[in-house]
């Protein structure tokens, strides 16, 4: 199964995902850098910032770690939807898999699947109209990505 973040709000794709997870599906989330996050730009940014000063001082090898690239910050999210202390849940975050843009060679030769074949999933049943949003791109961005 095929879905495209493109548009969707991270949290409703985030379940979403999760659920088809755990039922058994494999999922592969493509341009992850264009979900939305709901709320003002600089309440959001606020946020992140917030997560950010938290840190190990004894030993910071052992994290918090911060994700700074989309499809890591899009993953890091799903995980927070499955049960991540069970083996289910683990087993069901191993089915997913989440890329910036669409990258049609990788996905061919990863799994298989030509994109122009394959049934891409755009959830227009979930999704919503936002008028204060931020883009993960954005975020990961600010908070100092580089990809």
């Amino acid at each position: 199964m095929i879905v495209n973040a493109e548009g969707q709000i991270l949290g409703r794709l985030a379940t979403f995902v999760a659920k088809q997870a755990l039922l058994g599906n494999e999922i592969i989330v493509v341009n992850a850098e264009k979900a939305i996050v709901s709320g003002k730009r600089k309440s959001v940014f606020r946020e992140k910032m917030k997560k950010l000063e938290i840190k190990n001082l004894g030993n910071p090898r052992k994290g918090p770690f911060h994700q700074k690239r989309p499809d890591r910050f899009v993953r890091r999210t799903i995980r927070g939807m499955l049960p991540w202390k069970r083996p289910r849940g683990r087993e069901a975050f191993k089915r997913i898999q989440v890329y910036i843009g669409i990258p049609r060679e990788e996905i061919k030769k990863k799994h298989g699947i030509e994109i122009e074949k394959a049934k891409i999933w755009e959830l227009k049943e979930i999704k919503k109209d936002m008028e204060n949003y931020v883009t993960v791109s954005d975020i990961c961005k600010f908070m100092g990505g580089k990809w």
